[in-house]
């Protein structure tokens, strides 16, 4: 629905807008307004959007140029709301005595006061995503990007990592010559409820496992191919990193479903990729190592117990395991477990003060439309309540996904311990699909750019592993070129090619 507005003579213009008001229905009978229909009184849209340039940017392409965009989606499940049909349209009344008319606005979209004007009382759960449209061609694919935590934003990665600009110090922005909008049109969002810009004012919002999340983002791409349907056909992949693990199978997996069962609109899914190392890198001892191998053991069967129990049996492997992480951060001396290059710095080990300080800013939150909602790097909230779900096993609905020709792409950095490239290429040797021996069986090759090896890889099928050198955790952020050409080569379903086989960017 757009925004309009109707006007009347002033006459008796208190009268006629009372008239006007009770005539639209809003004000529900009950504490709670239940809905039959899909769109749960927010209109023919769930998506409220608007265009936005940022404060203090560069020289360079325009807004027009880019389409940025910045949104709330207003979540599916969340509770159909206290005053439900309040939220469908929000009437602002006004008299012009210049020209003696009372006029009637109504909103459900492109206004960003709407950010600024939800009263907890409406008891409803949004959330935050950035939009950009690719810098090339708006056919090109549709990529969302998750980061990790659980909890955090994915507007670190925005910033820090692939998204169109970088921050610097004093909270300037920069272009990223290396942004996947350039080969992609780019969706990162803050996501579980809670995280960054997202929120909610009902606590049954938060979610505490994959399903929730899962439900989340498919109904959120529904609502968002629905405002852009010139999207709709493009391919579209899910990438991450970090605890995006945990998110990406099981969010392809919704997708898979969705479309199988022919559920709303048809999401093109062509690919996912996310993201005895601390011996073989030195930072434990043989000693250490095998001082280690029975809390280990431990850990393997709590995990084996919280697959079986779930709930308090997910708590106790978090806690087992989570033992055995710190005693090797411990006796490495505080090294960074994102990049064992570097030492620890705050509580990410990096200083990503920058992003709040930016994001906080009113003139930034003006643009966004976002009113005066705080935006937070990490929640410790939602990392707490997704708790039980961080040692379940979700390579699980990986097999069937590949059997179905959906390609999946592992990567990750040759520096980073917490994920480390070790760890990862064993469960994906050891997973069990058709084409696994193959798989197995398939020589390591080099992954090049520019003539050097920036990585080396494998992959049979649909199957692919890369260790990307010289990077740690963040893998966009160490090697920009190679992440980005990682990206485009993978796309093109040429990613294990030789580079001079290649077309150019």
């Amino acid at each position: 629905m757009t925004v309009f507005h109707v006007c009347f003579q002033s006459e008796f213009p208190r009268t006629q807008a009372e008239r006007l008001i009770r005539a639209l229905n809003l004000f529900p009978k009950n504490e709670v307004n239940h809905h039959a229909g899909k769109d749960h009184g927010f209109g023919a849209s769930r998506i409220v959007e608007k265009r936005f340039k940022f404060p203090f940017l560069g020289i360079g392409a325009s807004v027009q140029d880019l389409g940025h965009h910045a949104g709330y989606y207003r979540l599916q499940h969340s509770k159909d709301a206290r005053y439900n049909a309040v939220l469908t349209m929000l009437i602002f009344l006004y008299l012009d005595p210049s020209e003696g008319f009372v006029c009637v606005y109504v909103y459900p979209r492109d206004f960003p006061s709407h950010f600024d004007a939800t009263p907890d009382i409406f008891m409803i759960g949004m959330m935050f995503y950035f939009f950009f449209e690719s810098r090339n061609s708006r056919t090109d694919p549709v990529v969302i990007w998750l980061t990790g935590g659980p909890g955090c934003s994915s507007e670190l990665a925005l910033f820090y990592e692939n998204g169109p600009f970088h921050i610097t110090k004093n909270l300037s922005l920069t272009w990223n010559d290396f942004g996947w909008d350039k080969v992609s049109n780019l969706i990162y969002v803050d996501q579980p409820t809670g995280t960054g810009f997202s929120y909610s004012s009902d606590d049954d919002d938060i979610r505490h496992n994959e399903k929730g999340v899962s439900n989340d983002l498919y109904d959120f791409l529904q609502a968002f191919f629905k405002e852009h349907p010139q999207y709709a056909k493009n391919d579209f992949y899910i990438t991450g990193e970090s605890y995006a693990g945990h998110y990406i199978p099981a969010f392809a997996a919704r997708v898979h479903q969705g479309n199988k069962r022919k559920e709303g609109i048809h999401i093109n899914l062509k690919y996912q990729a996310y993201t005895d190392y601390a011996l073989d890198m030195k930072l434990i001892t043989k000693s250490d190592y095998n001082s280690m191998k029975m809390s280990v053991s431990r850990c393997q069967q709590a995990i084996k117990l919280c697959g079986a129990n779930g709930g308090s049996s997910c708590v106790a492997a978090y806690m087992v395991c989570n033992a055995v992480f710190n005693n090797i951060v411990r006796i490495s001396g505080g090294k960074n477990y994102y990049d064992i290059r570097k030492e620890c710095e705050g509580n990410l080990c990096y200083d990503f003060s920058s992003v709040e300080d930016f994001l906080n800013l009113k003139s930034v939150r003006d643009a966004l439309g976002v009113g005066d909602i705080d935006f937070v790097s990490c929640s410790s909230s939602v990392y707490e309540a997704m708790v039980t779900d961080i040692m379940r096993n979700l390579e699980v609905g990986l097999p069937a996904l590949l059997e179905d020709g959906i390609k999946l792409l592992v990567y990750a950095g040759e520096y980073d311990l917490i994920c480390n490239w070790i760890g990862n290429s064993r469960w994906v040797h050891a997973m069990e699909w058709s084409g696994q021996k193959k798989f197995v069986a398939a020589p390591t090759i080099p992954f090049s750019v520019d003539g050097l090896e920036a990585g080396l890889q494998k992959g049979h099928g649909p199957l692919t592993f890369l260790k990307v050198h010289n990077a740690g955790h963040m893998v966009p952020m160490d090697q920009p070129k190679a992440s980005l050409e990682m990206l485009r080569r993978w796309m093109q379903g040429k990613l294990t090619q030789p580079e001079d086989h290649l077309s150019p960017m």
